[in-house]
This record gives structure tokens, C-alpha cells and sequence, in this order.
């Protein structure tokens, strides 16, 4: 099949963000076209036209932000949220605070608000960060092999470490059914951040055989495995490069890359600034870098700063500084210092020696000019001088 339209949405809801991918001639409104706030906890994801056979979608959505998709029966529009044994509890993430070899017990209430019956696929998955900032899973299919594979789902459930498979749940018409599931923390789990999430994915009615859908919605589980809390993070890779203007009056920019990754062992997020001067200090410029808002343990992110308005003064050198920031509501006792490196590059006048040398062209060309003038009115005096001189020797 052509694919005619490939685009992925981001939502974020506190710290829980919806992802959508959709491939196939499926129209969405633009990423961004929802305003954020809570106010996105009472509305429901964009209903999708019918799908033609053969496409697919795929979609990851906050808990609390209901998702709805076309299928035989009619739209279906479902929720996965925290929960107590009763029912939603109005939270919207889990955060578990774990002992290496503690086993944690906690609920997810999937709530189908479509007025037909709808099954789903409950499984469990790693997190993670993609490229643009935005909290996700693993791809359906994928297998876990952090905290999402130390979560067992249904009463009875074992772990996907164990081999588990997805656990299909009724639920009936404008109803809510509460589903617990146990997190083992494995006794030589390291300690820190461990991101997972739990997905509610709906399976496709009898006779839906000619769509293929992986439509799911997911909420986040933020562990923290008891232990020593390492934040830290580096700053390399930092490599300046500087673009003359072509107006010689007119100053130019030193575009500045860097990585900054996340070396310890908690999610953090990042702040960067970047100055730079010429010799003596001369020209001193700053700016500060897109915000990192949050980066997993072990992450890295490439990001480029501009520097605009910088004079072309030789030798520019700077630092560029990643201040970390402790991400919503995470406790980090441990006092986290900001890290620097520098750069340093050429910035050769061209624009300017150009002007130069343009300048000492037309002052050469003008003295020459003049010395041709010169030289040429000298011979025509010197002529007359010497056609005088013939006239008093004839007379």
C-alpha cells in the first residue's frame, strides 16, 4: 500500500504525555491544535475516519485522556487511569518508591465510554524519551527488558520476564473494569529511575480481520528503586563553527553543537547556556539553549545554540553550561551541580577583508590613474616646451 500521510502527535498531561503515529490515508489535526492544561483530562482524542485495509495506527495516550477510534461497531472511546481496587482514583501516573526484591501491588481501571462492548489487550512496556522531548513506549511487539518486564498484570499474572502474554479484558458499554497488577523489583535492580508503562490496546471486533488496528492508550509508572541517588549530567561533543555575513557591516553567528547526557541514575532535565568572546574579551555574546525537559537515565540529546550578532574578531572561545533540573514532582536530596565545557573557533573577517581589499584595490587604481594623468600632461608640456623651442631656432 502507498502511504499517502505519515505524522505523529504529542500531547503532554502533567507527566504523562499521549503519542499518536499514524500511517495511511488517516488526516489529523496538527500537532499542538489541542491546548494543554487539565482541562485535556475531559477530552477525548480526535475521532479518525475509517481506516482502509491494510493501515495501520498506533497511538500512546496519557491516562486520564480518553483515545477514540472508528471500528465495525461504531467510534470506541476508552481510558486507562490509576486506581484502587474500588476505581479511578484521580491520580495520573503511579509512582513507586521500591526495595530491591519488593514486590508492589497497584490497579489500572480501563473505562470503555462507547454505548457498545469493547475488549483490550493489557500489557506492560519500558519507557522511554523520544527525539523530540516526548515521554512513549516501547513499539507494540517489543519486549521489555527493564521495569516493564517486572510487571504482572491480572490476578495470577506473571511478569513479561517470565514469558507473560497480554491480558484480554471485557468491558462492557459505558462501563469501568478495574484490573490489579504486582511490580517484582528484582533483588540486584539497580538503584534510580526505572520508567515504565502500562498500555490498554483495543482488539478489533469479529470481522474487523480486513483493518489492522494497534490502537492503544497507556499510563505512565514512574519506580524509583531504593538506593543511592547519582544525579549527573555531562556535556561533550561541543563543536562551534562560525557564518560570516556577507554585508561586511553587518555582524554574523557562531552556531554552537553539544550532547548532554544523563550519566547518573534519576531522570533530570536540563537547562543550557552558551557565551562566547573574542580576544580580550572583546564582543561578548550569550544565548541559551532549548530546554531539555526531561532526559532517562543513560540518555543522550544533541542540541545546537546560536549565537547571533557576533563580530568576526579572530578567535572566539566560550562554554557552553548544562544547568540540570529536577523533573516535577521527583525528590532528589542529593545536590546536583551543573556541568561546563568549552569550545573554541575561527572567526575569520572575510566580508570585512573583502571591503579591504576592495578599498586598497580602488585607492591603487586611483593613484595609478593620477600617475597616467600626470604623465600625460607632463608630455604634452613637454611637447609644446620643445615645439617652442624649434619656432626661435627657425627664427
Amino acid at each position: 500500500m502507498t502511504s499517502r500521510l505519515s505524522r505523529a502527535t504529542h500531547l503532554l498531561v502533567s507527566t504523562a504525555v499521549a503519542a499518536v503515529v499514524v500511517t495511511g490515508a488517516v488526516a489529523l489535526p496538527a500537532a499542538g491544535a489541542t491546548p494543554a492544561g487539565p482541562a485535556l483530562s475531559t477530552l477525548p482524542a480526535t475521532a479518525l475516519p475509517a481506516v482502509p485495509a491494510g493501515s495501520t495506527l498506533s497511538a500512546l495516550a496519557a491516562a486520564s485522556l480518553p483515545s477514540t477510534t472508528d471500528d465495525a461497531a461504531g467510534s470506541t472511546t476508552w481510558t486507562v487511569e490509576p486506581a484502587t481496587a474500588d476505581g479511578p482514583d484521580g491520580r495520573v501516573s503511579h509512582r513507586i518508591d521500591a526495595e530491591p526484591g519488593q514486590t508492589v501491588a497497584d490497579h489500572v481501571a480501563v473505562t470503555n465510554f462507547s454505548a457498545h462492548p469493547a475488549t483490550f489487550e493489557l500489557y506492560a512496556s519500558d519507557g522511554l524519551v523520544t527525539a523530540d522531548g516526548q515521554f512513549d513506549l516501547l513499539p507494540a511487539g517489543t519486549t521489555p527488558t527493564d521495569s516493564g518486564a517486572w510487571v504482572a498484570i491480572g490476578e495470577g499474572g506473571v511478569p513479561a520476564a517470565e514469558g507473560s502474554t497480554p491480558l484480554r479484558v471485557e468491558v462492557g458499554p459505558e462501563a469501568t473494569v478495574t484490573v490489579p497488577f504486582t511490580l517484582t523489583v528484582p533483588a540486584d535492580a539497580s538503584p534510580g529511575d526505572h520508567p515504565a508503562g502500562i498500555v490498554a490496546a483495543l482488539v478489533p471486533a469479529a470481522g474487523e480481520q480486513q483493518v489492522s488496528f494497534d490502537a492503544r492508550v497507556g499510563v505512565r509508572l514512574h519506580l524509583r528503586v531504593a538506593g543511592d541517588v547519582v544525579p549527573t549530567l555531562s556535556v561533550t561533543d561541543v563543536q562551534a563553527t562560525y557564518a560570516s555575513s556577507w554585508n561586511p557591516f553587518a555582524a554574523g553567528a557562531v552556531e554552537v553543537d553539544y550532547t548532554v547526557t544523563n550519566e547518573g541514575n534519576v531522570r533530570l532535565g536540563a537547562g543550557t547556556a552558551v557565551e562566547a568572546s573574542g580576544p580580550f574579551g572583546w564582543g561578548e555574546a550569550s544565548a541559551e539553549g532549548t530546554p531539555q525537559r526531561e532526559l532517562l537515565p543513560g540518555q543522550s540529546a544533541t542540541s545546537t545554540v546560536v549565537l547571533d550578532g557576533t563580530w568576526p574578531l579572530g578567535r572566539m572561545s566560550g562554554d557552553v553550561t548544562v544547568i540540570p533540573v529536577v523533573v516535577g514532582d521527583d525528590v532528589v536530596e542529593v545536590e546536583v551541580q551543573q556541568v561546563s565545557a568549552g569550545w573554541s573557533t575561527w572567526a575569520v573577517p572575510w566580508a570585512q577583508l573583502a571591503l579591504l581589499a576592495l578599498a586598497i584595490t580602488l585607492v591603487l587604481l586611483a593613484r595609478r590613474s593620477r600617475r597616467r594623468r600626470e604623465a600625460a600632461t607632463q608630455r604634452r608640456i613637454d611637447a609644446a616646451v620643445a615645439a617652442r623651442e624649434r619656432e626661435t631656432v627657425d627664427a
